[in-house]
């Protein structure tokens, strides 16, 4: 019984410091940071709706390290410093598929642009309060990509800047068909009783692609009510 005792004993105490080993390692500490970018300008995205993919060679345990891009287009994570892949993965994103890796050297930390050819941007958007029971959007739209058609422009007000398609409290949006690329487009959206006493909303335009489940945004602006 002793003996066994003595075993037990042995294996706890391996065990705990195997727990230990494994709680002792560092923490990585350099940043890497970046931003989704065409022709320099970086893009409006969903908060979180775009992912890439950061891989390190040269390891025993290859795996991805997923990093998800904010709505405002640019992303950080931390790392070791190191070699890496960065990813552009396949069907996630307004753009068109791009899979070649960006090589990335992260040495105390890194900055890096990702270029995407979108199939669709914006410009010369314009946000304002109309009357004092909607607010209202022009932009205008150019296609980059011709591979895929338009399906339609959106406007969405919210009291908060995370706001897209599934974060809004009023959206209005037009159809391809009442479009015409590079003239402006208005879309105009009633105020709902929920933000109609408040000091300002904020309003963000988006574009929609056919047979594409992202959207590309205009950068979310705050609009006064008052």
């Amino acid at each position: 019984m002793k003996t066994i005792k003595y075993i037990s004993i042995l294996l706890v105490l391996a065990a705990s410091l195997t727990g230990c080993s494994k709680d002792n390692y560092d923490a990585p500490e350099s940043k890497l940071t970046g931003r989704i970018v065409y022709q320099g300008k970086t893009l409006g995205l969903r908060s979180d709706g775009v992912q890439l993919e950061l891989w390190q060679h040269g390891y025993t345990f290859f795996s991805k390290i997923p990093i998800f891009v904010n709505q405002d287009g640019t992303f950080s994570a931390s790392v070791f410093d190191g070699d890496y892949k960065l990813v552009r993965l396949r069907g996630n994103g307004p753009w068109a598929d791009n899979t070649d890796s960006i090589d990335v050297k992260v040495s105390g930390g890194a900055s890096v642009d990702v270029p995407v050819d979108p199939y669709f941007i914006i410009s010369n958007e314009t946000f304002q309060r109309t009357g004092t029971t909607s607010v209202s959007v022009s932009v205008n739209i150019q296609q980059v990509n011709t591979t895929r058609t338009l399906e339609k422009v959106k406007l969405y007000i919210g009291q908060t800047m995370i706001l897209d398609d599934n974060n809004n409290a009023a959206s209005g949006e037009k159809p391809a068909a009442d479009i015409t690329l590079s003239q402006p487009v208005s879309i105009t959206v009633n105020i709902p009783s929920s933000l109609a006493s408040k000091d300002y909303v904020y309003a963000r335009a988006a574009v929609k692609t056919n047979g594409v489940g992202e959207y590309l945004y205009t950068q979310p602006i705050k609009v006064p009510l008052k």
